[in-house]
């Protein structure tokens, strides 16, 4: 276990909550000050929010993602679930890479709500793919309320079992897959690690799991905590959760695969790296699923990031925290890979 400390490098403004002081990093503080607040979702102006990042949120061509020729980039098109439209994944590895590549499965994150498969990869591809001789796949999953719980989970099983019977096809080494995301999908991947174990898919070798929505209920004391302080308060989460689950959302008829974080079996996983800020909403569900992975005997890796809210290595990815989380996380795909 690796959970980093207050640590006086990075300073900390202080805000106050009624269960006590809140330390938040003075960097990230300071550029979410400049950038302003995205405002609360509710169910009443979900579709307003959502069109708003559709035309906000970078979608970048294969071409532009490509670098000059750095990457090759492809869009795909997997057989979606029985019923359902093909799946688009987005494949990406380096131009000068030969054999069989480890590939990372990604899930991107927006609360199941927004985001996209594109938005996410010039990141993935300079702080992983090149460094790492690693090809990745981002998913298009369908997102809700329009899809609700199971159809996104199932987008995401039907492209990786997809993926893993072209490996030949496309170059990839299907006995070095990690499944992965961040936020929405980073819980996706966590469920994905599920289903894959219990229907006997195709199995990974590690779990990337960045601020990872994980459970619905509303019983953590980080969800009261931070339920004004974190970039995703209180009404928001409760908005994604709600919109994914539909009438299941406020019941106890939630499976795993739904909220990884309700999953009572968490035998049989790959090893699990997660990470989280001490100031996000979703802190005590990520320090939770961690803590109950130790328990059944299984490698995880937990960093806690002191002072860091939701989002904070987008919203400031230059910050010095935000490059510490960065390397941390490159520093344990090396070491899954090399094994």
């Amino acid at each position: 276990m690796d959970v980093d400390g207050v640590r006086g490098e990075h300073g900390g403004a202080r805000e106050r909550s009624a269960y006590g002081p809140v330390p938040l990093d003075a960097e990230l503080t300071a550029v979410r000050a400049a950038r302003g607040e995205r405002g609360v979702v509710t169910p009443e102006n979900l579709a307003d929010v959502q069109a708003r990042d559709i035309a906000a949120r970078p979608r970048p061509t294969a071409e532009e993602l490509g670098d000059g020729g750095r990457f090759e980039v492809t869009e795909l098109k997997a057989p979606g679930p029985p019923g359902a439209p093909d799946v688009t994944l987005v494949y990406g590895r380096p131009a000068d890479a030969a054999g069989p590549l480890p590939v990372l499965y990604y899930m991107h994150g927006g609360g199941m709500v927004m985001g996209n498969a594109w938005s996410v990869l010039p990141r993935v591809l300079r702080d992983w793919t090149a460094p790492l001789g690693l090809a990745v796949l981002s998913v298009e999953y369908r997102l809700a309320p329009q899809t609700q719980y199971p159809a996104p989970l199932e987008d995401c099983y039907a492209g990786l079992t997809w993926a893993v019977e072209q490996s030949a096809e496309l170059g990839l080494d299907p006995a070095r897959i990690l499944v992965g995301g961040k936020s929405a999908g980073a819980g996706l991947a966590a469920a994905l690690a599920l289903l894959t174990r219990d229907r006997g898919g195709p199995a990974s070798i590690g779990q990337l799991l960045m601020s990872p929505m994980l459970d619905d209920r509303d019983e953590r004391f980080s969800t009261r905590q931070m339920a004004d302080v974190d970039t995703v308060d209180s009404t928001s989460k409760a908005t994604f959760w709600q919109a994914y689950l539909g009438n299941r959302y406020g019941t106890d008829d939630v499976p795993p695969y739904a909220a990884a974080g309700r999953a009572g079996d968490l035998s049989v996983l790959p090893p699990a790296y997660i990470d989280v800020g001490s100031a996000e909403n979703f802190r005590d569900d990520a320090v939770a699923y961690a803590d109950a992975l130790w328990r059944t005997g299984l490698d995880a890796e937990l960093h806690v990031w002191p002072g860091a809210f939701h989002g904070y290595d987008s919203i400031a990815a230059k910050a010095t925290i935000s490059q510490d989380a960065t390397e941390a996380r490159t520093r344990w795909l090396r070491r899954i890979l090399d094994r």
